[in-house]
């Protein structure tokens, strides 16, 4: 395998997590009577442009379908940090009802929605028809498509330039790097801008994050390599801001390479310099990461086994892509861990993908009272525990497993 924005050859192995089913392809009662389509998931580095990537095997279409599950709204801290984002563009760039909003993996609708409060015209481009209805169903106007640069060249000659676009954790999920970003190039306005919001490689590396890693993240970023990819397609990035979302992610502000509009600002240089410092451009930074999975992969199993063996219930909550990872890994079925709940419609009544864990809805914690739960989605501890901290109240204790093993009390 070529590396996807270089196109060295890869020969360095960054981690290999086994095989696993694509951590959204949540299986109904009848599909327990079938086989699964297992994929391996690993995933390489390359050793001339410092990309973190999956060695691939299943193509775009197969991992984002018609029933794709994943729907932004049910996170309410993910909706605060979107309100956020559409007030400071709007007070920062000056976006009125004369400007044009869009983004790119719009979902459901879920930070759109909030641009049309404004009053700012917009629209969203999402190739997932599931999420796309659900947008549709708040009024925003929805182009179902896989974005690139054919899509964004006929949306520019239409007439449906952008003065902003939005890609809030996507560029991770695109194959062809190349052809996406020159998508962004040919739709935005000469002025205009785009940001990026991905989770930070170097986050993911220090916290041993690997349960972020699934079939439907193709690539892991660092500013640098991001920059790089930009950089090749046309765009320049003017500014970058670290965010806690989603374990540590960045945020990067480019505009048309040749515009200068806005100056480059000195957090860029920052950023990129601290990636530097922490090895990043070595190969040496990405040796160790293989042990740390299997470290807390054992940890995680262990820790069941001895709940089992001690006689505690053992639930989750959350029926989110990292858990899938995590329990894939680690081999973990019903007989160790019994449900999981999640807020989501689509996915209750449904089984996890690989463990074939019953989905269910959060009311069965209630129903059931576990002894522990575990928060698969640990990067949302503490918009989850307030949810299901009566739960205290029967003696219940929190796990999480990632970063490291520990029981929340």
């Amino acid at each position: 395998m070529k590396c996807r924005i270089c196109s060295t050859e890869l020969e360095h192995t960054f981690v290999d997590l086994a095989t696993a089913p694509p951590s959204n392809a949540y299986l109904t009662t009848p599909d327990l009577a079938a086989p699964e389509r297992y994929f391996p998931l690993r995933v390489l580095v390359c050793s001339t442009c410092w990309l973190v990537q999956t060695e691939d095997y299943a193509d775009a279409s197969q991992l984002f379908g018609a029933d794709y599950a994943y729907f932004s709204s049910f996170s309410q801290s993910w909706l605060a940090h979107s309100a956020r984002y559409v007030n400071a563009m709007k007070e920062r760039f000056g976006l009125n009802a004369k400007s044009m909003v869009v983004e790119v993996a719009a979902n459901d609708g879920y930070l759109l929605q909030y641009v049309k409060t404004h009053d700012i015209p917009c629209y969203g481009i999402e190739p997932t028809a599931s999420t796309a209805a659900a947008a549709r169903n708040r009024g925003i106007d929805i182009v179902e498509s896989f974005f690139g640069e054919r899509t964004g060249g006929e949306l520019a000659a239409a007439g449906r330039q952008a003065d902003l676009m939005v890609a809030n954790n996507v560029l991770a999920h695109v194959p062809d790097l190349h052809d996406f970003v020159r998508g962004f190039a040919r739709l935005l306005k000469p002025s205009g801008v785009a940001t990026f919001e991905f989770p930070h490689l170097q986050r993911l590396v220090e916290m041993s994050q690997f349960d972020t890693i699934y079939h439907e993240h193709y690539s892991y970023l660092s500013l640098g390599v991001a920059c790089r990819i930009l950089e090749t397609n046309g765009l320049e990035v003017f500014d970058v801001e670290e965010l806690d979302t989603h374990g540590g992610s960045l945020r990067l502000f480019a505009q048309h390479r040749e515009s200068g509009v806005h100056p480059v600002g000195k957090a860029v240089d920052r950023v990129r310099s601290a990636e530097l410092r922490a090895g990043m451009n070595a190969p040496d930074f990405y040796l160790g990461f293989q042990e740390k999975a299997e470290r807390i992969k054992d940890d995680f199993l262990a820790y069941l086994i001895e709940c089992r063996r001690a006689g505690l219930s053992v639930a989750a909550y959350g029926a989110a892509a990292k858990g899938s990872t995590l329990l894939n890994y680690a081999g973990v079925h019903a007989d160790l861990v019994s449900f999981v709940v999640d807020k989501n419609p689509s996915k209750q009544g449904k089984f996890l993908p690989g463990s074939r864990i019953p989905i269910v809805d959060v009311g069965a914690l209630d129903a059931e009272r576990p002894n522990r739960i575990i928060i698969l989605p640990w990067n949302l501890v503490d918009e989850i525990i307030p949810q299901i901290a009566h739960a205290r109240g029967w003696g219940a204790r929190f796990v999480r497993a990632v970063p490291r093993l520990e029981e929340i009390a």
